[in-house]
């Protein structure tokens, strides 16, 4: 993997895949760069696709105290490495994470984002409070485990499969980079969906979401959608919070690819 220093100095390492425009993948939760990597063979026909280890994962440094602004420096820095008129994609949080970097002032023309994890209305915001709270305490008293466990049930993951997972040799990989569930758990702030502050992005943008997402998540991406000013939605048939890289890939590549005229016109 290649390296580059984000502003504060800190490592966020990188790797490029194909030949053709640029598109940076970024990823969500507990995922690292290896993560992205089918989705980025499934682009780099057509796309250069770059894929990184966010701070805190991988071969990536995690220089602290951890700000949202400083995940925002660390993606600027990829993006910068990546070329120009670089388009992004965010899976989950990773989307959250590349609208608050558009909406902060990233220059990428086309962003697009699935299913935003954010929890809107009276009760999803105390789940999420409660959720916030408990993770902090996980992570003080070095249960990463824990934390990791919280997370997955907090996404929908049956108690017997977590069981599953603790003995299969991915959990410890999982439990390296618990201490970033964190990270993401910031980006999301008190779990509503910033309307106001997205209002500010300016790339044309596709929300993404799936046709068996939760009820939530699909309000949500309309919500969103309907927040930016130059955005449209997709609801993919069939999918789930776990995308499957041969579906999202050919919409990706269309949008991502035709003309800018077309693009201004949809």
């Amino acid at each position: 993997m290649d390296m580059i220093l984000s502003r504060d100095g800190t490592s966020i390492a990188y790797r490029r895949r194909g030949e053709g425009p640029p598109v940076v993948l970024v990823g969500g939760a507990l995922s690292t760069a290896a993560d992205g990597a089918p989705l980025a063979a499934l682009l780099a026909p057509r796309f250069t696709v770059v894929t990184y280890d966010r701070r805190g994962r991988g071969a990536s440094g995690d220089g602290g105290p951890y700000a949202v602004r400083r995940e925002i420096e660390d993606l600027a820095a990829v993006v910068a490495a990546a070329g120009e008129r670089v388009s992004l994609f965010g899976m989950l949080s990773g989307g959250a994470l590349a609208l608050e970097a558009q909406a902060a002032g990233l220059p990428v023309a086309l962003l697009a984002a699935y299913d935003p994890p954010y929890t809107p209305g009276a009760t999803g915001l105390l789940y999420k409070s409660r959720c916030t709270a408990l993770l902090h305490r996980l992570l003080a008293e070095g249960d990463r485990g824990g934390a990791v466990e919280l997370y997955l049930s907090r996404t929908g993951v049956p108690d017997e499969t977590i069981a599953r997972m603790r003995r299969a040799p991915l959990w410890s990989g999982l439990e390296a980079v618990a201490h970033t569930l964190a990270y993401d758990d910031a980006l999301l702030g008190d779990g509503s969906v910033p309307v106001a502050r997205f209002a500010s992005v300016t790339a044309r943008t596709l929300m993404v979401t799936g046709g068996f997402s939760t009820a939530q998540a699909r309000g949500t991406t309309l919500e969103l959608a309907a927040a930016i000013p130059r955005a449209r939605h997709r609801t993919l048939t069939g999918q789930t919070r776990e995308l499957a890289p041969h579906v999202i890939a050919p919409v990706l590549a269309d949008f991502f690819s035709r003309p800018v005229h077309a693009r201004q016109a949809s």
